[in-house]
C-alpha cells in the first residue's frame, strides 16, 4: 500500500458521498454479507443483509458496488472458485474482507481459486486460498494479508497487462508477472517458490520488490527478464534451497537474475544474500554476467552496494544480532509503515542503524520486536499497617528493557506513579487507610506494546498485637465416604487477631498437655483424643517481635451423623491370628475406613460392631472405647470362664479408625465383625419405634434347626416403612439344644462368615442387630447347630423418611442399681441423664446379681409398655446388652419383668439421637 496515494483516495472518496443525494446515499449500503456458516439463513438471491447474507462470494462479487465493502465470514471454507470483474471508482474501491476481529482468512479449497479480471479499484484483504489467484487485465489492485497457495508452479499471475498491482503482507507460494503488466509491487511478503522462481518477471516493466523474504528452489530466487526494465529489488533477504529433484540439472542457482533485457533503470540494493553449505549457488546474474562476490557485482554494475552475503540461511534469521536488523534503507519504493505480521517499523536499541541515512528498518518480510510478553512486580512489605511505605519493583521479559517504562496503580485512588523510559521501575507509596489493595504494574514498550502484572498487598491497623482465634469442627463434605476425616478434629484460625505486622510464628497449646508451632498464621488442625472441654491457648509471635496470647475454652464433641449398613464381615479374629487378647492390654482393632478394606468410610466417626469373646479362661468384662490410653470406665460384655458372648457395641473411633478393646482380668480371644457406621454428612437418619414383636418361633413356625435358615419380614410392619434400608433389632434366643451361633444378614443367598448371637442351652440370650434390609423386605436368620426358638424385635428403623441422626457420646453411666436397691419382679425403674432434645438413645444395658431368669424391657419414658425384651436375665450371672430404645424427656424407662425375680440394672449412655 502507498500511504500518500491511499490518503488521496479517501479524501476524494469522503467528497464524492458528501456530494451524493441523500436518497442515493441510503439505497446503497456500506457492506454486504457473507456467511455460509451453519445457521446463517443465508441466501444467494437476497441482498447480502447481516440478517440474511449472502451463502458465496460469488454472489456478493456480481453485485457489489463502487464503495462497497463485502464482509466475508470465515470458518467453514467456502467450497467456490471466485471471479471478480466488477469495478470500483478513484477513492471508492470494491472490498472483499475477512468478517473478524483482528487476523482471519476466508478459506477456498485447493483447486478453488479467485480470478480478478478486467477489473480496477479492488482490494481482497484476508483470502486464504488453494486455488491461486490470477489477476488479468486489471490495475489498482491490493492483495493484503492473504495465504496464496497453489500446487502448480505459481500461485499468483499478474497478467494480461495489469497495472498497479499491489500483494502486500502475505504468504504466497511463487509469484509470475507477465504479459506487459506495469508497476506491480510485492512488499512485506514470505515468497516460496517450491518449483522454481519465488517471483519471476517477463516483460513486468516497474516490477519493484522490497522488503520480502523470498524462498528459491529451481534456478534463480528472483528472475527478472524480458522487458521488465526500470525494475527494483530493495531490503529482500534472499534464501537459496538445496537441489531438488524436481529441479533440471545445471540449472543457475543465483539469489537474483537479471537479464540483458531487464537492465535497463533496474536497481537492487540493500538486500541480505544467504548462501547454501550444500552447494554453490551464485549470488547475482546481471546482463548475462554472474558474479559470486559482492565486489566483482558491484564493481562491474553499480549494483548492490548496501547488500550483505551470508554464508547459510540459518545466519539470516530473524533475531537478535542478525545482520537484517536496522540496516535497511526506509525510502525505497514500497516500503509499508508495518511488517508480514501487522507490528509496526522499530528501532532496536541494542544495535546500531546502519540502514540508508541512519534509519532503521530491518530487511526481509518481518521486523524485530522487542520480545514483551509479561512483566512481573513485587511489594515490600506485602504486609504493614497504615502510614508505612510501601515499594513497588516492577520488570518484564523485555529485550529492549531501554525502551520499556512503567504505570504503577497502588489501587487506592491515588494517581499513578509512571516510571520513565529506561529507567528503575521502581514505585514508593504510602497507605493512608487500612485495606485489601492490588498493586497493578502496566510495562509499556517503546512501541506501545503492553502487558501487566498485580501483587496484592494488606494494609493494617496501627496497634498492638492482640490474638484472637475461633475453632471450628472438620467435618466430611458431604457424601464424600473416600476422604479420611478423623473424629474430634478442629480447625483453629486466628486471622480475626488484630495484626499491626505479619505473624512469623504461632505457638498453640491444645489443651491435652502438650502445644505445637507453626511457622505464619495459616489455620491449623488438631484432631483430639476425646470430647469435653479444653482450655486452648494460642499465642502469635510477629516479624517484629511482638506477642500476644489468648486463651479460651474449647468444647470438643462430636458431630451428628447418619448410618451407613454394610453386609457384615470379619475384620478381627484373635483365634487365626495375633492370639488372645491379654487383661491389662489394650488392642486396637482397625475398622475400613475407604482405603483399607470394602464397605468402610474415610470419614466415619463412629463404628458399629459385633463382639464376641469366646476361649474365655476366668470371669472377666470387655470394655470398647475410641483411645488405647485410658481404660474405658464401662464394659460392655461380660462373660464367666468357658462362656462364649457376643454384644453388638456402638463406638467411635480415634484418629486412624481403630476401636480398643481393654479385657479386665485373664485372657480370651476376641471376634469383631463389622456392621455399619455413622458418619456426618452421609448415610441415613434413624427413627425408633416403639419395641415390636416381628417373629417368636415358639408361636410361629417352630424352632430354627441347625444349618437352616429363617427368613423374617421386616419392612412394611410395626412402623418400619417399606424403603427402610436397614432394621435394628433385638434378637433372643431360647429353648437352645446345644451351643451354637446366630447370624442375621440381609440376602439369604449370601450368608456371611459372621454370628450376631450365641446360644446355649437352658438359657434365653439376647443381643441388639443393625441388619441391612435384604430382598423383598426381609432380614434372613441362620442357626449353625442343634436347635432353637428365635424371638426378633424391632426397635427401629434407619432409611430416607428417618428422623434423626446419632451423636456418640464417651460411654456414660446414667443409672446403677447397685447405689439404691435392686429392681423388683414386674417393677419399672425410670432413668435420665439423656439430652432433653433426644428422640432415642443407645445404651449398654447390664443385669447383674438376678434370683432368677427373667427378661428386662426399655422404652421411652411416659409410653405404653410394650410387649418385648431387650435383654433376658440369667441368675448369677452379669449380661449386658446393646439396646436402642426411645427416649423423652431425656428419660427412659427399665421394666423388670414378673417372673425373674429382683434384679441390679447398670444402664450406660453410649449416644442418642435427635432431630436431624
Amino acid at each position: 500500500m502507498r500511504p500518500t496515494r491511499t490518503t488521496v483516495l479517501l479524501t476524494a472518496g469522503l467528497v464524492t458521498v458528501l456530494g451524493a443525494p441523500a436518497a442515493a446515499a441510503a439505497e446503497t449500503p456500506t457492506n454486504l454479507y457473507v456467511n455460509n456458516q451453519t445457521g446463517s439463513n443465508c441466501s444467494d438471491t437476497g441482498a447480502g443483509t447481516q440478517a440474511v447474507p449472502f451463502c458465496t462470494i460469488s454472489a456478493a462479487a456480481k453485485v457489489v458496488a463502487p464503495g462497497q465493502t463485502v464482509r466475508i465470514r470465515p470458518g467453514k471454507a467456502y467450497n467456490e472458485a471466485v471471479t471478480i470483474d466488477r469495478s470500483g471508482e478513484p477513492g471508492k474501491p470494491i472490498s472483499f474482507v475477512a468478517d473478524a476481529e483482528g487476523p482471519a482468512y476466508v478459506g477456498l479449497p485447493v483447486g478453488k481459486g479467485v480470478t480478478i479480471s478486467g477489473a480496477s479499484h479492488v482490494l481482497f484483504r484476508g483470502l486464504s486460498t488453494g486455488g491461486g489467484v490470477q489477476v488479468k487485465g486489471s490495475s489498482d489492485v491490493e492483495l493484503d494479508r492473504s495465504f496464496i497457495r497453489n500446487p502448480k508452479l505459481n500461485a499468483l499471475v499478474v497478467g494480461e497487462g495489469s497495472t498497479d498491482v499491489r500483494v502486500t503482507r502475505s504468504a504466497v507460494t511463487g509469484v509470475l508477472v507477465d504479459g506487459g503488466s506495469r508497476n506491480t509491487v510485492l512488499s512485506n511478503n514470505s515468497i516460496n517458490g517450491p518449483f522454481g522462481p519465488a517471483v519471476a518477471a517477463v516483460d513486468a516493466p516497474g516490477t519493484v520488490i522490497t522488503n520480502n523474504t523470498l524462498y528459491g528452489y529451481c534456478g534463480a530466487t528472483v528472475s527478472l527478464g524480458g522487458g521488465s526494465t526500470a525494475s527494483g529489488a530493495f531490503n529482500n533477504v534472499f534464501i537459496t534451497g538445496d537441489q531438488g529433484s524436481s529441479c533440471t540439472s545445471g540449472d543457475p542457482r543465483n539469489a537474483l537474475l537479471v537479464s540483458q533485457s531487464a537492465t535497463a533503470g533496474t536497481l537492487a540494493d540493500y538486500n541480505l544474500v544467504a548462501g547454501n553449505p550444500n552447494i554453490a549457488p551464485v549470488p547475482y546474474s546481471w546482463s548475462g554476467t554472474t558474479y559470486k562476490d559482492l565486489p566483482a557485482f558491484r564493481a562491474a554494475t553499480g549494483q548492490g552496494a548496501h547488500d550483505i552475503l551470508v554464508a547459510s540461511a540459518a545466519d539470516a534469521a530473524a533475531g537478535e544480532g542478525s545482520p537484517r536488523v536496522d540496516s535497511a534503507d526506509a525510502t525505497a519504493p514500497g516500503v509499508l509503515p508495518t511488517d508480514f505480521s501487522g507490528d509496526p517499523r522499530v528501532d532496536d536499541p541494542l544495535v546500531p542503524n546502519t540502514g540508508k541515512n541512519g534509519g532503521y528498518l530491518d530487511r526481509g518480510a518481518d521486523e524485530l520486536q522487542d520480545n514483551l510478553d509479561f512483566a512481573t512486580v513485587s511489594v515490600d512489605p506485602t504486609y504493614a499497617p497504615a502510614g508505612t511505605e510501601v515499594v513497588a519493583k516492577a520488570s518484564s521479559d523485555s529485550n529492549w528493557p531501554t525502551t520499556m517504562s512503567y504505570h504503577f496503580d497502588f489501587g487506592d485512588g491515588t494517581p499513578p506513579v509512571v516510571t520513565q523510559p529506561g529507567g528503575e521501575a521502581l514505585a514508593k507509596h504510602v497507605y493512608a487507610k487500612p485495606g485489601e489493595y492490588v498493586i497493578k504494574v502496566t510495562a509499556v514498550s517503546g512501541i506501545g506494546k503492553k502487558v501487566s502484572a498485580q501483587q496484592s498487598t494488606t494494609v493494617s491497623t496501627a496497634g498492638p498485637l492482640t490474638t484472637a482465634f475461633t475453632a471450628t469442627q472438620v467435618l466430611p463434605a458431604a457424601n464424600d465416604i473416600e476422604t479420611h476425616v478423623a473424629p474430634l478434629t478442629y480447625s483453629f484460625d486466628a486471622s480475626s487477631s488484630a495484626m499491626p505486622w505479619p505473624v512469623q510464628r504461632t505457638e498453640v497449646n491444645w489443651g491435652e498437655g502438650y502445644y505445637e508451632t507453626f511457622d505464619g498464621l495459616a489455620p491449623v488442625k488438631h484432631t483430639y483424643n476425646k470430647p469435653g472441654d479444653h482450655q486452648v491457648t494460642v499465642k502469635l509471635i510477629d516479624v517484629k517481635g511482638g506477642t500476644s496470647t489468648k486463651t479460651q475454652t474449647v468444647r470438643v464433641e462430636y458431630a451428628k451423623a447418619g448410618y451407613t449398613a454394610v453386609t457384615p464381615f470379619r475384620v478381627e479374629d484373635s483365634r487365626n491370628y495375633g492370639g488372645p487378647m491379654k487383661a491389662g492390654v489394650p488392642k486396637g482393632v482397625r475398622m475400613p475406613v475407604a482405603h483399607h478394606g470394602p464397605n468402610g468410610s474415610g470419614g466415619m466417626s463412629v463404628a458399629v460392631i459385633n463382639v464376641t469373646l469366646t476361649n474365655v479362661t476366668q470371669e472377666a468384662f470387655l470394655g470398647v472405647s475410641a483411645t488405647g490410653e485410658d481404660r474405658p470406665t464401662t464394659s460392655n460384655l461380660n462373660a464367666r470362664a468357658g462362656a462364649t458372648v457376643s454384644n453388638t457395641v456402638t463406638a467411635p473411633v480415634d484418629d486412624y479408625g481403630n476401636v480398643w478393646l481393654y479385657l479386665n482380668a485373664g485372657q480370651a480371644d476376641v471376634i469383631v465383625d463389622f456392621v455399619g457406621y455413622y458418619q456426618p454428612n452421609a448415610g441415613q437418619k434413624f427413627s425408633p419405634v416403639a419395641p415390636s414383636r416381628l417373629v417368636d418361633t415358639r408361636t410361629t413356625g417352630g424352632a430354627v434347626a441347625g444349618g437352616t435358615t429363617r427368613t423374617v419380614k421386616v419392612a412394611g410392619v410395626a412402623g418400619i416403612p417399606a424403603d427402610a434400608k436397614a432394621v435394628a433389632v433385638n434378637l433372643t434366643s431360647t429353648d437352645a439344644t446345644s451351643n451354637s451361633f446366630v447370624a442375621a444378614y440381609p440376602d439369604p443367598a449370601k450368608r456371611p462368615e459372621v454370628s450376631n448371637l450365641n446360644p446355649e442351652p437352658g438359657k434365653a440370650k439376647s443381643n441388639q442387630a443393625i441388619v441391612p434390609v435384604g430382598p423383598n423386605g426381609t432380614i434372613t436368620l441362620y442357626n449353625h447347630s442343634g436347635s432353637a426358638h428365635l424371638i426378633v424385635d424391632a426397635v427401629g428403623y434407619y432409611g430416607q423418611d428417618g428422623k434423626a441422626l446419632y451423636t456418640p457420646v464417651a460411654p456414660k453411666r446414667l443409672g446403677d442399681t447397685r447405689l439404691t436397691g435392686k429392681v423388683a419382679a414386674g417393677a419399672t425403674a425410670t432413668v435420665s441423664g439423656v439430652p432433653a432434645d433426644a428422640v432415642g438413645a443407645v445404651l449398654n444395658l447390664t443385669a447383674t446379681e438376678s434370683a432368677g431368669a427373667g427378661y428386662l424391657t426399655a422404652y421411652g419414658y411416659g409410653s405404653a409398655r410394650p410387649e418385648a425384651s431387650s435383654l433376658n436375665t440369667l441368675p448369677g450371672l452379669t449380661v449386658p446388652n446393646h439396646v436402642t430404645t426411645p427416649v423423652k424427656d431425656g428419660k427412659l424407662s427399665i421394666y423388670n419383668g414378673p417372673w425373674g425375680g429382683s434384679t441390679h440394672v447398670i444402664t450406660d449412655l453410649l449416644g442418642y439421637f435427635t432431630q436431624g
